[in-house]
């Protein structure tokens, strides 16, 4: 029964990697070169991530430095970053495209913090299913008689322990994205 609790936790562990990625593209007021992340730059009829064809930078504290290894790539990038969702306008000098953050709008600050508490249900979800799915492998462990019934008792408090502790992580997790977000 071990082996059943290690791959839940395991396949916890992976959602709460996947809700952190998520809140890493928000874009949060400061600059992150983790919202690049999902912009894909067609590079010679590839499509390529940002972070693979450009040194990304912050030099300041709201600006993002993109200078891209090779120059013929400055307008692909360029377009690519127009063409995505980011909602910034880059600025190219000829050699570095520069990204300026905005500062957030309130109405801006309150979308997002839905959008993180909309990404953490979410995860909450997947949470649940994870546990639902190992009760049901401890309810087939006891059907097969291959654990007692106090061993699927004990297996199925264990279980809600554990989808307890990782809700607690989303909850926490969420609450610091929310937090960054509304900071003025």
């Amino acid at each position: 029964m071990d082996s059943v609790f290690a791959k839940a936790r395991e396949k916890m562990e992976k959602t709460i990697s996947s809700l952190k990625y998520e809140y890493n593209s928000i874009r949060a007021g400061r600059a992150n070169a983790a919202v690049l992340d999902k912009i894909q730059v067609d590079y010679y009829g590839c499509p390529t991530p940002i972070n693979q064809m450009a040194a990304i930078s912050v030099p300041e504290a709201r600006i993002l430095a993109i200078q891209p290894w090779d120059a013929s790539a400055l307008s692909l990038i360029e377009k690519a970053i127009l063409a995505s969702d980011l909602g910034i306008n880059p600025s190219n000098d000829g050699r570095i495209i520069r990204l300026v953050f905005p500062a957030l709008t309130e109405e801006r600050r309150k979308q997002l913090s839905k959008d993180v508490a909309a990404y953490g249900e979410d995860a909450k979800v997947a949470i649940r299913q994870i546990r639902r799915d190992c009760i049901e492998k401890i309810k087939t462990m006891k059907k097969n008689s291959e654990i007692t019934e106090d061993d699927q008792k004990y297996g199925e408090e264990e279980m809600q322990k554990i989808t307890d502790e990782f809700i607690k992580k989303i909850d926490e997790i969420a609450a610091a994205k929310t937090k960054e977000i509304m900071d003025i």
